[in-house]
């Protein structure tokens, strides 16, 4: 099986205006989506868009539509001329549970055979919107990208950024690592970490009992934050354009 979960951490550190720094223990699910009926059918505490302790549903991803994300991906890649024969598709996310998720970063990962040829990031805000970056890989084992920020995130940071991305393939170790930058230097970094457990009911069961309101938590934190943050000075910045559902296909730097 090409499923499995990560348990790991995630942390935040803000260099300006204000210095700040989170860090929380969390897992993600990463799920081979030609796996998705199986582990429905396979784990009792695990159904795909039904409602269960643990669930997976389309609509929270892709078009938001609750149609089918592989063929969702398939086609972004043929409209971008990227690649025609992948073999299979990977979503790093978290699940919902009891119903109830917030992923602030979702990650396709698209391959030919055991070859990574693209990326997704699929990014989501508090206001119910979403931009996916779409990447060609190069490299398939060190991944570096560079992008300008297309979508409005954090009420305490300007547009005018780009993101750098660095990752690696997922295999026994998960490992995100994004650098947030304007003209000036380094105002963001984020690392998402983890080590790869057996997608199984145990892991679930064992993930449940200690992080059970890791989705509540998730969004709760991100509030939490934007508060710490107004109260250090950080200016709060309107957002000019409204957007569900967007995507842009990126080259790499």
């Amino acid at each position: 099986m090409n499923s499995c979960i990560y348990n790991g951490e995630v942390t935040h550190t803000r260099f300006k205006p204000v210095r700040h720094f989170l860090k929380y223990k969390t897992f993600s699910l990463l799920i081979d989506l030609d796996e998705i009926n199986l582990l429905d059918k396979s784990i009792g505490i695990f159904s795909h868009n039904k409602f269960n302790i643990f669930s997976f549903y389309d609509k929270d991803h892709g078009d938001r539509d609750g149609g089918n994300l592989k063929d969702w991906v398939i086609s972004n890649l043929k409209k971008f001329q990227i690649n025609e024969n992948i073999t299979n598709i990977k979503i790093l996310c978290y699940p919902r549970i009891l119903g109830y998720v917030f992923n602030p970063l979702s990650i396709f990962y698209c391959y030919e055979k055991d070859k990574l040829v693209a990326i997704f990031y699929e990014v989501k805000n508090t206001f119910n919107e979403q931009h996916t970056y779409i990447f060609k890989i190069k490299n398939n084992e060190e991944i570096i990208q560079k992008c300008k920020k297309k979508f409005y995130v954090s009420p305490f940071m300007d547009m005018e950024t780009y993101y750098n991305f660095k990752l690696l393939n997922p295999n026994d170790k998960l490992s995100v690592f994004i650098k947030q930058t304007d003209a000036n230097g380094t105002i963001l970094t984020a690392t998402q970490t983890g080590d790869k457990k057996e997608f199984s009911f145990k892991q679930l069961a064992i993930n449940f009992l200690k992080y059970p309101l890791m989705t509540i938590k998730i969004i709760g934190s991100i509030h939490y934050e934007a508060l710490l943050l107004w109260k250090k000075g950080a200016i709060y910045r309107k957002r000019d354009i409204k957007l569900k559902n967007n995507l842009s296909f990126e080259e790499n730097k």
